[in-house]
């Protein structure tokens, strides 16, 4: 069984789980190792396997987070368009934000398991990197790459990587870009009760607090059934609890 992370570590206030690779994102060791052999095989198969997002901390997601909140930073629909948060509820703001953005705290990239990936061959010169539903559709930027990675992990081959939100649920939008390491992530996940998340929330290493704090308390159990909580068929049935041999 893998090693459980800390309170800490699960929520994205501490890094000591993490390994820094050349271009500077940060995984768990055993996470970065899978990986590169996945972007070899990436690489034999004609796609540059690159990654746009990685480990994300407590501030840098409450950052975000508030962001969004507040309308300083856009917030959008499944097709892509902006949403008017002026025009919505406390709690139509809150369903809005967490279609594609996770509560401080309860984000899967706190992990050190879980990375967004993109073809960087097929990235045109100049083109600003979004991982958005238009670059991943059918006939889109990176849909060849990901058709690839539909077959590996269709016949166990992806190194352990599959897609928590491979589907829509009603909760988070799917996501074809998320890729999770799922021989740690599925453990990490069954460590993440509501009472630990919550718990975070009260750290003091954060200067900005946390808006809509008072509408998520108030929806907490309904917001972890329908946002955070991921029903474990995302994944192929051998990697829960399984260690995932990684080929040199």
């Amino acid at each position: 069984m893998p090693s459980a992370l800390t309170p800490n570590q699960l929520t994205g206030r501490e890094e000591s789980h993490l390994l820094t690779l050349p271009d500077g994102h940060r995984l768990q060791s055993e996470v970065a190792q899978a990986f590169a052999v996945l972007q070899a095989d990436a690489r034999e198969a004609g796609f540059e396997l690159a990654i746009g997002s990685s480990f994300r901390s407590f501030a840098r997601q409450v950052v975000i987070w508030n962001g969004k909140a507040s309308g300083v930073r856009a917030v959008h629909d499944d097709d892509g368009c902006d949403v008017c948060i002026a025009s919505l509820t406390a709690l139509e703001t809150l369903h809005a934000i967490m279609r594609f953005s996770a509560i401080p705290g309860t984000s899967r990239h706190h992990w050190g398991t879980d990375l967004d990936v993109f073809d960087a061959a097929a990235l045109p010169t100049q083109y600003q990197l979004q991982l958005s539903p238009a670059e991943v559709a059918p006939g889109g930027l990176f849909d060849p790459l990901h058709r690839w990675l539909d077959e590996r992990m269709a016949t166990a081959t992806s190194h352990g990587f599959y897609r928590p939100y491979g589907k829509d649920r009603g909760g988070v939008a799917s996501e074809r870009w998320h890729l999770s390491y799922a021989p740690l992530s599925v453990s990490c996940a069954q460590q993440c009760d509501a009472a630990l998340l919550a718990a975070c929330w009260d750290c003091d290493d954060v200067s900005e607090e946390m808006l809509l704090r008072a509408e998520i308390e108030e929806n907490w159990q309904q917001l972890m059934a329908r946002y955070v909580h991921v029903p474990n068929d995302w994944c192929n049935s051998h990697a829960i609890g399984a260690a995932w041999p990684v080929r040199g």
